[in-house]
């Protein structure tokens, strides 16, 4: 019987192996040690930032970077509809209001010029921005430089982009900080995890100094502030850096998944590839859209098909203006993001998928088409 294929496993090898093996038998084993802080070195490195914090997920990450911003009660924050609830989550942990704005119909990431819009109107209304977030959804960054030009601090969420880029920049490079997850399913994986990157000595110290409980440096234990147990394990830190060495290998066979698929429904009517023109992207999950009637099928169709072929595929994130936890939250709307919900499909894009487990998706597709 096969196994199930999934839409983006983790992507393990002997080198994970080898790297917590060590860390183990190094004695650092709780909760921090030398292969966090060189984690920390190679991830700003590789974002082309000068500092780094481990923490124990993305969702930190956000949290951490919107207190050190001082965003609190009292402000709004605006985020992106199309994204997962941890963007908006992060934002309600600080007491402030998430606000939300649509999304490009091309790409799904956030429209920068209804981003200025809400700015523009919300401030008119006397309302405190504390910071904008974009989220480069699917691993392609959003407009962020457009948005850095913006007079508000500019938070990139990119959870889903470590190793893409545009205009010449890497992800987590743009605007005052950027988080990154290693959670199961993203490009690089340490189980649970995720990293604040920022080219700012003191907001990296302030986040640093909350993500350990908000200890003092004294003897005694000693606090003047409420902090959080967010650090990164130097365990998983090890599970990390084996896998950031394997971080282009793993890249290039996403990029070699996402053109068979795009070879695979280039000319079938109402059938396109999200994001399809943008080669900086990291390729995380490659998504359909299927307009039906030009296709003549929809998305959840060829879901239901490739499921009973045992193949996981996932629908685009429902908006978070349709969320009922956010039902009433303030909205700059077009109707692309519930588009792109309805139309929407993401397909399996992990790297460590096996040629034969390609082949059984290509022929469960080529059957349905």
């Amino acid at each position: 019987m096969n196994a199930r294929i999934h839409l983006s496993a983790p992507d393990m090898s002997g080198t994970e192996e080898r790297y917590l093996v060590n860390a183990l038998r190094s004695g650092w084993v709780a909760p921090v040690g030398p292969d966090l802080d060189a984690f920390e070195v190679e991830i700003a490195r590789r974002c082309g930032t000068a500092y780094a914090v481990g923490v124990s997920s993305g969702t930190a990450a956000l949290h951490l970077a919107l207190l050190a911003l001082g965003v609190g009660p009292g402000q709004v924050v605006v985020v992106p509809t199309l994204t997962f609830a941890a963007t908006a989550n992060a934002v309600v942990y600080t007491g402030a209001e998430p606000v939300f704005v649509d999304c490009e119909p091309d790409t799904g990431n956030v429209d920068a010029g209804l981003v200025e819009r809400a700015v523009a109107e919300l401030r008119r209304d006397g309302r405190h921005v504390g910071a904008v977030v974009p989220v480069d959804l699917f691993g392609a960054c959003a407009d962020n430089r457009r948005l850095e030009a913006l007079d508000v601090p500019l938070l990139e969420d990119a959870a889903e982009a470590l190793g893409a880029s545009r205009d010449g920049r890497p992800a987590g490079s743009f605007g005052r900080a950027a988080a990154l997850s290693f959670n199961g399913n993203k490009i690089i994986t340490t189980s649970g995890g995720g990293m604040l990157v920022t080219g700012d000595a003191a907001l990296a110290d302030r986040c640093r100094y909350l993500a350990t409980q908000a200890r003092q440096p004294v003897p005694h234990y000693e606090h003047v502030d409420v902090g959080y147990n967010y650090r990164l394990s130097n365990l998983l830190a090890a599970v990390g850096r084996a896998q950031l060495s394997r971080l282009d290998g793993m890249l290039a066979r996403r990029r070699q998944l996402r053109e068979r698929y795009a070879k695979t429904f280039a000319g079938v009517p109402g059938v396109r590839i999200v994001g399809e023109s943008d080669h900086g992207s990291n390729c995380w999950l490659t998504v359909i859209a299927v307009e039906d009637r030009d296709a003549g099928w929809r998305a959840a169709d060829l879901g239901a098909h490739l499921a009973r072929h045992d193949i996981e595929t996932r629908p685009v994130w429902k908006p978070m203006h349709r969320q009922p936890v956010y039902r009433g939250a303030r909205a700059w709307l077009t109707g692309a993001a519930d588009r792109l919900f309805a139309t929407g499909l993401a397909l399996p894009s992990g790297s460590q998928l096996t040629d034969a487990a390609r082949q059984r998706v290509f022929d469960a597709i080529d059957e349905f088409l």
